[in-house]
């Protein structure tokens, strides 16, 4: 079966002529007028592709592009515009799209961006099913892979997988180094091995000696662990040393020597087993400072640093929230037993522009927090902690709208449970004593969680 575009198009004469230009490049085509008919093919057709019109109408005063954004993550996403309204077209472009496509469509350009667009979908799908394969070995701890640098990422921790050398994790605090290691053993020729992590930032020296080396004096008694130290029990294991750059600089010559050993066979005795554990390690020590001699040792820098994965930050793959907070939702809803199953769209883009500097750590802790507090169905502004409901925007200037948003959100909800309350809970009534529709009463008792 060819690959599903889907063309949202307001303008039926428009929308025919999309459908009649794309179908001829050989391409299964779907048309709709809006948001709703879109979100529904989107759940059953999986487009591989989306052309919207720049200023297609979307829901509760949000674009169409962001939530298409938001809801088809792996499909190539390009907003349609007449030449005059370029400037404007682009702007709504930034929250989401690919790219930008003028109208009347080109049948030479459409099949060129038609054509590169498949091949990024197949890409993208074909790391969806890797981070499946990663979910299932290391559980609940997911690795999200929608943005470009992480889609990078997965596919180094492939090659390092693939790869026996010791292997080095940078990145800020709070990105998931450890959740990467883990990946890294779970898909490598060693995952029937332990995996054992160990935090050197929170271990005195000699703790982590006696950890790592073991004590070569002392007989373990009946029934107790062996004190030979990690390096020598976990085998063809993978240690993982989380902020390696805290050990003192006596124990990462030890270290060193160690991995120098395992990269020459020759400098062990040759009665003595080699020792196969694999290094993992990580710091969020900049490797600028490393160099000036604080912190990660120079020479063992360069010995880790065969195999290096940079993790990017949270503010740099902005398009990962949306699929972050899902699954937190879905996580805490179940561990604190609480109703909470989505997320307000208003409440979502602050903490898509929220600039995260805990990282995805800080995020898990502020769903936590916010399904705890929810009393409702959804997560709303309301219900996120302070310093991100009133952060300021990515350029510089104050939310104060956001105050009006979340004061309007409060009055509505009492109104129309009054409203409700009023009339023995009869919807229809109540639509008629607030002077809306029943459906949109409807639609705003779903949005606000109420439960009447």
């Amino acid at each position: 079966m060819a690959d599903r575009i889907l063309v949202v198009d307001p303008d039926p004469d428009l929308r025919h002529r999309q459908r009649v230009t794309v179908s001829e490049l050989g391409f299964d085509v779907i048309a709709v007028d809006g948001a709703e008919q879109a979100f529904e093919q989107i759940e059953a057709a999986e487009p591989a592709v989306i052309l919207c019109d720049a200023f297609a109408p979307g829901t509760d005063d949000l674009d169409l592009v962001w939530q298409l954004a938001r809801r088809a993550p792996e499909a190539t996403l390009f907003v349609t515009s007449a030449p005059e309204d370029l400037e404007a077209a682009l702007e709504i472009a930034i929250r989401g799209a690919h790219d930008h496509l003028s109208k009347p469509l080109r049948a030479a350009e459409l099949r060129l961006r038609l054509r590169n667009a498949r091949e990024r979908t197949h890409l993208a799908r074909q790391h969806r099913l890797l981070e499946a394969e990663i979910g299932k070995a290391i559980g609940e701890r997911p690795i999200v892979a929608a943005s470009s640098p992480m889609i990078h990422l997965l596919e180094s921790v492939e090659r390092a997988a693939s790869d026996g050398r010791p292997v080095l994790l940078t990145g800020e605090a709070g990105t998931g180094k450890e959740v990467v290691a883990r990946a890294i053993h779970a898909l490598s020729s060693r995952r029937q091995q332990s995996f054992v992590a160990l935090a050197c930032a929170e271990r005195s020296a000699d703790a982590i000696r006696l950890e790592l080396f073991g004590d070569p004096a002392a007989r373990p008694r009946l029934g107790e662990r062996s004190q030979r130290g990690l390096l020598r029990d976990l085998g063809s294991g993978t240690l993982y040393l989380d902020e390696v750059g805290a050990l003192p600089i006596a124990l990462q010559q030890e270290l060193l020597a160690l991995l120098r050993a395992q990269q020459d066979e020759t400098a062990a005795p040759k009665q003595s087993p080699r020792n196969d554990v694999r290094i993992i390690a990580a710091t969020a020590q900049r490797l600028d400072e490393a160099a000036g001699g604080r912190g990660l040792s120079a020479e063992l820098l360069e010995q880790l640093g065969a195999l290096r994965l940079d993790l990017p930050a949270l503010r740099e793959r902005r398009s990962d929230i949306p699929l972050l907070v899902d699954h937190f939702i879905d996580h805490f809803r179940r561990e604190l037993a609480k109703p909470v199953r989505a997320i307000a769209e208003d409440a979502l883009q602050l903490l898509v522009a929220y600039p995260w500097p805990g990282n995805i750590r800080e995020l898990k802790n502020a769903i936590e927090v916010a399904v705890m507090l929810a009393t409702g169905a959804r997560i709303g502004t309301e219900d996120l902690p302070p310093r991100i409901a009133l952060a300021p925007a990515p350029d510089g200037t104050l939310r104060a709208d956001l105050s009006l948003k979340r004061g309007r959100r409060s009055c509505e909800i009492d109104i129309i449970r009054r409203a409700l309350r009023a009339t023995g809970g009869n919807r229809t009534h109540a639509a008629r004593r607030l002077e809306i529709s029943h459906r949109a009463l409807l639609y705003k008792i779903k949005e606000y969680g109420i439960d009447a």
